[in-house]
């Protein structure tokens, strides 16, 4: 299974099931995770078992996050139907998306930083899994979607919920604190996900599990987010759209939560103040 990662020193990586060696290694012109995005898109990833390194496993490296620098990162709410019963709320006829800034993006293991309690006393956790842009696009057919999307990660996204239900044009407040997206520690590519529809995402909150549903239970699946946002603008290579959660679960510090994603992976974080 391909995956592009970064090392906590931030050297780029590229792996499959026996480890992963420096991205460099295997293609001297990739100097970063940013760089591979088009060939990944395009399945021409070069094979990490050609390259003149010895792989290291996974278990002895300390990863950060697959992202240098963040692009424009989508969010979407209320995408199973399931989650938006639980939420006393309407299943939307079009994707609920939102954006959340840079500034809110974490790596691996976090941890997650519950804000002042007299600011917000009610975050929730929700894991998700997360489409990777690999290509410039726009206006994108959705039987085309795939073919600009590098890979898949998966997140843990943080909701201030008591913000939100003031008024739910505090949103983007709601979703913006620091540490309230956490990314796992590699992109899957496309190519080895063979049935995208029948993932199962779950939201796991100190070891137990919390909610969970599968990708075909969506309200608009991730290629059908793809194409209904690139009409709306431009993406670019390490953009991405976070789909939805099956659902929420209630944080507090000392929690550990856990976003498993089927075939793509999982995060785990701590949970402090």
């Amino acid at each position: 299974m391909t995956r592009l990662a970064r090392a906590a020193d931030g050297t780029p990586l590229l792996g499959d099931e026996n480890g992963f060696v420096p991205l460099s290694a295997a293609d001297p012109s990739l100097q970063s995770v940013r760089d591979a995005l088009p060939l990944a898109a395009d399945g021409e990833l070069p094979d990490p078992a050609a390259a003149p390194a010895d792989p290291v496993p996974a278990s002895d490296i300390s990863f950060a996050s697959p992202f240098a620098e963040y692009g424009k990162l989508w969010g979407i709410g209320l995408n199973y139907a399931e989650h938006a019963s639980d939420l006393d709320e309407d299943r939307p006829t079009e994707p609920a998306s939102f954006m959340k800034p840079s500034s809110a993006a974490t790596g691996p293991a976090g941890p997650i930083r519950l804000p002042d309690p007299e600011i917000t006393d009610r975050v929730t956790a929700e894991a998700e899994l997360a489409v990777v842009f690999g290509k410039t696009c726009r206006n994108v057919d959705r039987a085309d979607a795939e073919d600009v999307v590098a890979g898949y990660v998966p997140v843990i996204d943080m909701t201030s919920e008591d913000i939100l239900e003031k008024n739910p044009r505090f949103l983007t407040r709601a979703k913006s604190f620091d540490s309230f997206i956490v990314f796992g520690s590699s992109i899957v590519t496309t190519d080895e996900v063979d049935d995208l529809e029948s993932i199962t995402v779950q939201t796991v909150l100190n070891g137990s599990v919390e909610s969970e549903n599968e990708v075909r239970n969506m309200m608009a699946p991730p290629m059908e987010l793809v194409s209904f946002h690139s009409d709306v603008m431009t993406f670019e290579p390490g953009d991405l759209i976070s789909t939805g959660t099956p659902g929420a679960t209630v944080l507090s510090p000392g929690d550990t939560v856990t976003a498993e994603v089927d075939t793509v992976g999982s995060v785990t974080s701590d949970v402090v103040r």
